[in-house]
């Protein structure tokens, strides 16, 4: 009998792994054309239509450096103008620059607080004509990205919670369930030495902490460029294919 029910649960997910597929067909994907983070995605790209997540891998400023040019790298792939939710205006738009979206894209909002922040988010979400929406939010409650997600599969717009903590101990938030489709955290890595003393490509350790439908994998890869686009490092790229630097399984 517990046989016959494992069997059972497996054909299930096994359903409910095709019904997923079938959408992210459907409303589609944002590929890196990294083929090693692809691969690690379901439909070998990020969702459109979908909330992800992204935190810097400390709770200091070069780690949500990181995480906000992540965002700004992917929807830079996107056509259209970007609606960049924010409570304290900190962003420095030459940076998102580098990052291939130039400041003539993107639409900012300073929220007075976090439920206003929340609100403006959501509202970006369910407009139609715009590439996406990044919010830097410390605080993502499961209601609330329930909300998000089902904004965002309803126009088809990808949304980008940016995590940001004012205090250390908010960090631990991040730890908590959330309907978002992918969860992520950047932490920045040294960068490859040059020929000639100076300063290179920046470099990130780039960990993909949850995803539907698939494992969870870290890689280091060359940060964005002037186009929005990863890279693996030249050094990694000669050698033979091999697994992500680590794999474990993700939660549903």
């Amino acid at each position: 009998m517990p046989a016959a029910r494992s069997a059972h649960f497996e054909d299930l997910r096994a359903k409910v792994r095709a019904l997923e597929q079938a959408d992210r067909r459907a409303v589609g994907v944002l590929p890196f054309e990294v083929a090693r983070l692809d691969a690690a995605l379901p439909g070998g790209g990020l969702a459109l239509g979908a909330l992800h997540e992204v935190a810097g891998g400390g709770d200091d400023a070069v780690g949500g450096a990181a995480a906000a040019l992540f965002a700004a790298g992917i929807v830079a792939r996107l056509p259209g103008p970007v609606l960049w939710c924010i409570t304290r205006p900190d962003l420095f738009a030459p940076a998102l620059s580098h990052a291939g979206l130039g400041p003539d894209r993107v639409i900012y909002v300073e929220a007075g607080d976090e439920k206003a922040l929340m609100a403006c988010f959501e509202e970006g979400l369910r407009h139609g004509g715009l590439a996406g929406v990044v919010c830097e939010t410390s605080r993502l409650t499961m209601t609330a990205s329930r909300r998000l997600q089902l904004a965002a599969e309803a126009s088809g717009v990808i949304g980008l919670a940016v995590r940001r903590w004012r205090r250390a101990a908010e960090a631990a938030d991040f730890g908590q369930p959330t309907a978002a489709a992918t969860r992520w955290r950047v932490s920045a890595e040294p960068s490859a030495p040059l020929p000639v003393p100076g300063i290179g490509r920046a470099r990130w350790r780039i960990e993909l902490m949850r995803c539907r439908g698939a494992d969870a994998a870290d890689f280091i890869l060359d940060a964005c460029d002037e186009t929005g686009r990863l890279a693996l490092p030249a050094e990694l790229a000669r050698r033979s294919v091999a697994p992500p630097v680590g794999r474990r399984r993700a939660a549903a």
